[in-house]
């Protein structure tokens, strides 16, 4: 089960320089070629899960959700597209990961200068350092306390512990960006829905009068790119 994940990590996390000539199915010497092909369909299925819970991905798609609500633009942008511009500022962010992995572990374990057990743990580093670098450290005491472990120093804490604490971590940052965009969005509705209560329109609703501001406002603040900026910021390369 070990080298199943091992496969399954070395070939999503370089998914830009892999090539499935017959060399690579041609590695006897590590498991046999039909346990090869279970393990690449498996990767269909779990190369989305693996793509969310161990990359910046879900705190980019929580923003731009929580963004779109708080315009109240309904299906706008549709979720195609906010996927597909978190996705790619995924690949932005974790390319430097992608190739550390792809240069010390990918690349020697096809070339036969590797066994596969090496090549997974050479793989983890560049990911658990990246990890570590998003994750709080009250996330990482939680799961560490209820595993009953007392490392050294984060760095000795298994994969175990640091992905749910980095998901976790992920979580409460988006949502504390989440809440800094909300607020001057929801300063406007509250602005609009009290002129239209004094004017006694209150069939009216403020949404119809506040949607229109909200979009010249955010165009004119160049809000995408104040947006997208901000979060590449968040990140801690």
């Amino acid at each position: 089960m070990k080298k199943v994940i091992a496969i399954i990590i070395l070939t999503v996390f370089c998914c830009p320089n892999i090539g499935f000539s017959q060399e690579f199915f041609n590695h006897s010497y590590t498991v046999s070629t039909v346990i090869q092909i279970a393990i690449l369909l498996t990767i269909l299925s779990l190369a989305p899960a693996i793509l969310i819970m161990l990359t910046s991905f879900t705190r980019f798609i929580i923003v731009f959700s929580i963004l779109r609500q708080a315009m109240g633009t309904q299906q706008m942008p549709p979720n195609q597209v906010l996927i597909g511009i978190s996705l790619f500022l995924t690949f932005f962010v974790m390319t430097p990961v992608w190739q550390k992995i792809n240069q010390q572990a990918f690349k020697p374990y096809l070339s036969h200068q590797l066994s596969l057990e090496a090549a997974f743990v050479k793989a983890s580093i560049p990911l658990r350092e990246f990890m570590l670098k998003q994750t709080r450290e009250k996330d990482l005491a939680l799961f560490a306390k209820l595993a009953k472990i007392t490392p050294a120093t984060p760095a000795d804490l298994p994969m175990t512990i640091i992905i749910p604490a980095f998901v976790i971590s992920e979580l409460k940052t988006a949502f504390q960006i989440g809440f800094f965009i909300y607020i001057p969005f929801l300063v406007i509705d509250m602005v609009v829905a009290s002129v239209l209560l004094s004017m006694g329109m209150l069939m009216l609703p403020p949404i119809m009068i506040s949607l229109p501001f909200k979009l010249m406002l955010f165009v004119l603040v160049d809000g995408w790119g104040l947006i997208v900026g901000s979060l590449l910021q968040s990140i801690n390369f």
